[in-house]
Protein backbone atom coordinates (compact mmCIF):
# COMPACT_ATOMS: atom_id res chain seq x y z
CA UNK A 1 0.00 0.00 0.00
CA UNK A 2 1.25 3.69 -0.95
CA UNK A 3 1.63 5.34 2.49
CA UNK A 4 -0.38 8.69 2.71
CA UNK A 5 1.10 12.22 2.64
CA UNK A 6 -1.55 12.88 5.29
CA UNK A 7 -3.63 11.94 8.01
CA UNK A 8 -6.29 13.91 9.35
CA UNK A 9 -7.95 12.68 12.75
CA UNK A 10 -11.13 14.24 13.88
CA UNK A 11 -11.94 13.45 17.10
CA UNK A 12 -14.87 14.79 18.80
CA UNK A 13 -15.16 14.49 22.77
CA UNK A 14 -16.97 16.72 25.45
CA UNK A 15 -20.13 17.98 24.47
CA UNK A 16 -21.35 17.95 20.70
CA UNK A 17 -23.57 20.08 18.84
CA UNK A 18 -25.86 17.23 17.52
CA UNK A 19 -26.29 17.44 13.76
CA UNK A 20 -29.16 19.81 12.63
CA UNK A 21 -31.73 18.24 10.26
CA UNK A 22 -33.16 20.27 7.51
CA UNK A 23 -34.90 17.26 6.54
CA UNK A 24 -36.47 16.05 3.55
CA UNK A 25 -35.49 18.55 0.00
CA UNK A 26 -36.08 17.90 -3.71
CA UNK A 27 -32.65 15.77 -4.13
CA UNK A 28 -32.83 13.96 -0.47
CA UNK A 29 -32.33 14.77 3.07
CA UNK A 30 -30.13 17.30 4.29
CA UNK A 31 -28.36 17.90 7.58
CA UNK A 32 -25.71 20.22 9.28
CA UNK A 33 -22.93 18.68 10.92
CA UNK A 34 -21.13 20.49 13.29
CA UNK A 35 -17.26 20.39 12.94
CA UNK A 36 -15.34 21.76 16.18
CA UNK A 37 -11.99 21.64 17.44
CA UNK A 38 -10.11 18.84 18.43
CA UNK A 39 -7.94 16.38 16.50
CA UNK A 40 -4.86 16.80 14.68
CA UNK A 41 -3.30 16.74 10.70
CA UNK A 42 0.02 15.26 10.76
CA UNK A 43 2.34 14.17 7.24
CA UNK A 44 6.02 14.68 6.36
CA UNK A 45 5.98 18.15 5.27
CA UNK A 46 2.40 19.82 8.02
CA UNK A 47 1.60 19.33 11.29
CA UNK A 48 -1.39 20.94 13.31
CA UNK A 49 -4.80 20.54 14.71
CA UNK A 50 -7.93 20.68 13.51
CA UNK A 51 -10.10 23.81 14.21
CA UNK A 52 -13.74 24.16 15.18
CA UNK A 53 -16.66 26.92 14.24
CA UNK A 54 -16.86 25.02 10.71
CA UNK A 55 -19.61 21.82 9.22
CA UNK A 56 -20.60 19.29 7.22
CA UNK A 57 -23.43 20.16 4.90
CA UNK A 58 -24.70 16.38 4.27
CA UNK A 59 -26.99 15.14 1.72
CA UNK A 60 -28.19 11.68 1.54
CA UNK A 61 -29.40 11.03 -1.96
CA UNK A 62 -32.64 8.90 -2.14
CA UNK A 63 -30.38 5.86 -3.51
CA UNK A 64 -29.16 5.82 0.25
CA UNK A 65 -25.59 7.72 -0.49
CA UNK A 66 -24.50 10.21 1.53
CA UNK A 67 -22.50 13.71 -0.39
CA UNK A 68 -20.30 15.11 2.07
CA UNK A 69 -19.37 19.15 1.29
CA UNK A 70 -17.41 20.35 4.33
CA UNK A 71 -15.35 23.51 5.09
CA UNK A 72 -13.28 23.71 7.76
CA UNK A 73 -9.36 24.25 8.77
CA UNK A 74 -6.25 24.03 10.11
CA UNK A 75 -3.41 25.30 12.38
CA UNK A 76 -0.29 23.88 11.89
CA UNK A 77 2.37 23.96 14.48
CA UNK A 78 3.90 27.14 13.54
CA UNK A 79 0.95 29.09 13.00
CA UNK A 80 -0.20 29.33 9.75
CA UNK A 81 -4.27 28.60 8.88
CA UNK A 82 -5.10 26.61 5.98
CA UNK A 83 -8.52 26.14 4.41
CA UNK A 84 -10.10 23.04 3.16
CA UNK A 85 -13.16 22.34 1.62
CA UNK A 86 -13.37 18.11 1.62
CA UNK A 87 -16.34 16.63 -0.68
CA UNK A 88 -16.90 12.97 -0.85
CA UNK A 89 -19.27 9.93 -0.63
CA UNK A 90 -20.27 7.82 1.43
CA UNK A 91 -22.29 4.19 1.40
CA UNK A 92 -22.69 1.09 1.95
CA UNK A 93 -24.99 -2.20 2.67
CA UNK A 94 -28.35 -0.68 4.28
CA UNK A 95 -27.37 -2.85 7.56
CA UNK A 96 -23.70 -1.62 7.59
CA UNK A 97 -25.07 1.94 7.43
CA UNK A 98 -27.47 1.67 10.31
CA UNK A 99 -24.93 0.14 12.25
CA UNK A 100 -23.11 3.24 11.59
CA UNK A 101 -25.90 5.95 12.00
CA UNK A 102 -26.53 4.11 15.32
CA UNK A 103 -22.54 4.96 16.46
CA UNK A 104 -21.87 1.05 16.25
CA UNK A 105 -17.97 0.32 15.57
CA UNK A 106 -18.14 -0.47 11.97
CA UNK A 107 -14.75 -1.30 10.20
CA UNK A 108 -14.38 0.86 6.94
CA UNK A 109 -13.67 -2.20 4.84
CA UNK A 110 -17.30 -2.66 5.21
CA UNK A 111 -18.32 0.90 3.15
CA UNK A 112 -17.34 3.32 0.84
CA UNK A 113 -15.53 6.24 2.05
CA UNK A 114 -14.25 8.93 -0.08
CA UNK A 115 -13.17 12.24 -0.49
CA UNK A 116 -11.51 15.27 -2.59
CA UNK A 117 -10.36 17.84 -0.42
CA UNK A 118 -9.08 21.30 -1.47
CA UNK A 119 -6.76 22.89 0.49
CA UNK A 120 -6.33 27.34 0.33
CA UNK A 121 -3.00 27.54 1.92
CA UNK A 122 -1.29 31.01 2.04
CA UNK A 123 1.54 31.45 0.09
CA UNK A 124 4.94 30.81 1.87
CA UNK A 125 6.03 27.04 3.11
CA UNK A 126 2.56 25.55 2.40
CA UNK A 127 1.53 26.53 -0.55
CA UNK A 128 2.68 22.73 -2.06
CA UNK A 129 -0.76 22.10 -0.84
CA UNK A 130 -2.44 24.43 -3.30
CA UNK A 131 -0.62 22.97 -6.57
CA UNK A 132 -1.63 19.26 -6.02
CA UNK A 133 -4.73 17.18 -6.16
CA UNK A 134 -5.64 15.27 -3.00
CA UNK A 135 -7.94 12.14 -2.79
CA UNK A 136 -8.80 10.52 0.57
CA UNK A 137 -9.99 7.26 2.00
CA UNK A 138 -11.99 7.68 5.44
CA UNK A 139 -13.69 6.27 8.10
CA UNK A 140 -16.15 7.13 10.07
CA UNK A 141 -16.71 6.53 14.05
CA UNK A 142 -19.29 7.73 16.51
CA UNK A 143 -17.20 10.29 18.45
CA UNK A 144 -15.36 12.05 14.71
CA UNK A 145 -13.61 10.21 11.81
CA UNK A 146 -10.44 9.51 10.36
CA UNK A 147 -8.85 10.49 6.85
CA UNK A 148 -6.66 9.45 5.04
CA UNK A 149 -5.19 11.30 2.64
CA UNK A 150 -3.08 11.23 -0.74
CA UNK A 151 -1.11 13.63 -2.91
CA UNK A 152 -2.00 12.36 -6.85
CA UNK A 153 1.58 12.44 -8.77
Amino acid sequence: MIKPELEFVYEAGGDLDPPREIGPVVDGTRRIIPIQSGGYVKGPLISGKLMGNSADWQLTRPDGVTVADAIYAIETDDGVLIQIRNKGLRHGPPEVMDRLRRGEEVDPAEYYFRTVPEFIAPIGKYDWLNKSIFVCSGARYASGIKLWVWRVT
